[in-house]
């Protein structure tokens, strides 16, 4: 289990940003693929302040090992989330057709 400390907390299993239902995956992801912190809070205004997305940004790097160990079993559960409740091939398809929207 990981640390928490004022920028992070640990609810229901999952790890969010402090005071918020923002997930610390949510952060990582965006940060690590070069999102600016500026940009994260712009995209998640209810952080609440652009100095608490620079305390999680600075608590991913600190505990990286702890956050990568993290995310892995976040996907394991998706993974056995979505093999034991498939969804419909229609909806697939739309939530595909929508990424690749956004991809261009």
């Amino acid at each position: 289990m990981m640390p928490t400390n004022e920028y992070v907390e640990l609810y229901n299993g999952g790890y969010y940003v402090a005071g918020t239902r923002i997930g610390l995956d949510v952060v990582t992801y965006d940060f690590r693929r070069g999102r600016s912190a500026e940009a994260i809070f712009e995209a998640y205004p209810s952080i609440g302040s652009l100095a608490e997305v620079y305390g999680a940004i600075a608590f991913i790097l600190e505990h990286a090992v702890e956050v990568d160990a993290y995310l892995r079993d976040q996907e394991r559960i998706l993974e056995e989330i979505k093999t034991q409740h498939p969804m419909p091939a229609e909806l697939v398809e739309r939530f595909e057709r929508a990424r690749e929207r956004k991809a261009r």
